[in-house]
């Protein structure tokens, strides 16, 4: 009879098999991408990754002999237990083979972990924090994944709910496959004043990089700070975050509002990188690296990874200055699409149905009592 057992992951072969995982379960899905299993590495890092200065982390694989079957993370941050006042454990890098018996196993090593540490609480996923890639995704599977957009076989959410998780929150991602021809429809000749008023409308200066990333940071740290889960993102944590910015956006994809030389507005888009990863397989040598940057320059899809606005200057021109900076910019690409967001954040639903952007997939998170 073939057992099932739980390791938490503290070796090389652990996290190999950790990481190997999902390549056995995607292996006949046409529509995942890969992610580079060196990115993970790097994010699951806790001596280099300055996140976990605040956080402990453990990694749990089950395997059914000596064959790995599920895993996942367990984040627990205590700052957010300071913050919000909730004693909540984050799971996250979720992945499993349809079978009960491996998730409940899983779970069960993961809840007794979790209790030991404190937390009253269950959520996720989240890979591995509130300002990653996060959720399962539960329904629209017939498409590949926009970049920064989870994705699963459609049995996940079955298999979750089975084991006691309740969805906690509902999030979306928007698309509009045809952003350019609705720019010229709806808004014609778009402004390109640059000044006006102390206000100073730019792109990201790659030769201040070092200071421009602290802005941007400034602004998001204020803009977000009442959002769902938000924590402050230390200058640490969001340089390391932020060291392969350039891989996946040009300069002029980041706009910066100023008023009299103070950053107040924030737009962030990216390229949709996710047909090249695709053809990487989950491994970037010297050749994929060269592909990689050839292959960069003919991507016409994009994504609106994050708009920002001070809280003192969210009833601003600021607001429109990045509108129009927004609509510059997709008058250069075919398709654009966003990162999630939920419903209940008016301000960024509403600055997306100004772009034609409609809701293209939906995303749960899930909670279970402990």
């Amino acid at each position: 009879m073939i057992s099932y057992k739980v390791k938490t992951i503290s070796d090389a072969q652990g996290m190999k098999d950790f990481l190997e995982l999902p390549f056995k379960i995607y292996k006949d899905d046409p529509n995942w991408v890969a992610p580079l299993k060196s990115e993970i590495r790097r994010t699951l890092n806790t001596i280099i990754n300055p996140y976990f200065a605040n956080a402990n982390l453990q990694l749990f694989v089950c395997y059914k002999g000596k064959e790995p079957v599920a895993r996942t993370s367990v984040v627990i941050n205590y700052e957010h237990w300071k913050k919000f006042k909730r004693k909540t454990a984050f799971f996250g890098f979720f992945e499993s083979i349809k079978n009960e018996e491996a998730l409940s196993r899983l779970f069960e090593a993961v809840e007794q972990y979790c209790q030991s540490s404190g937390a009253e609480f269950l959520e996720g996923p989240f890979n591995p924090n509130h300002y990653s890639e996060l959720g399962i995704q539960i329904d629209n599977f017939e498409t590949t994944p926009i970049f920064f957009e989870t994705y699963n076989p459609e049995y996940y959410s079955k298999l979750l709910e089975n084991a006691g998780f309740k969805v906690s929150c509902r999030l979306h991602t928007r698309i509009n496959k045809d952003a350019a021809k609705y720019v010229r429809q709806r808004y014609g000749a778009v402004s390109t004043r640059k000044s006006s008023g102390g206000f100073l409308v730019r792109h990201f200066n790659l030769f201040d990089m070092k200071a421009e990333l602290e802005r941007i940071r400034e602004v998001y740290n204020d803009a977000f700070a009442h959002n769902w889960h938000f924590l402050p993102v230390s200058r640490e944590e969001y340089s390391f975050s932020a060291k392969f910015l350039f891989l996946v956006a040009y300069p002029k994809l980041i706009t910066i509002v100023e008023h009299n030389g103070e950053p107040v507005g924030i737009l962030q888009c990216v390229l949709d990188i996710n047909q090249l990863l695709q053809s990487l397989k989950g491994k970037i040598g010297p050749f994929g690296y060269l592909k990689f940057l050839m292959g960069r320059r003919y991507i016409r899809d994009m994504v609106i990874y994050a708009i920002g606005i001070k809280k003192a200057y969210q009833n601003t021109r600021v607001y429109k200055l990045l509108l129009d900076s927004m609509c510059r910019i997709a008058l250069r690409y075919r398709v654009v699409s966003t990162t999630w967001m939920s419903e209940d954040n008016l301000s960024v639903v509403r600055a997306s149905e100004h772009l034609g952007l409609e809701p293209y997939k939906w995303f749960a998170i899930y909670e279970k009592s402990l």
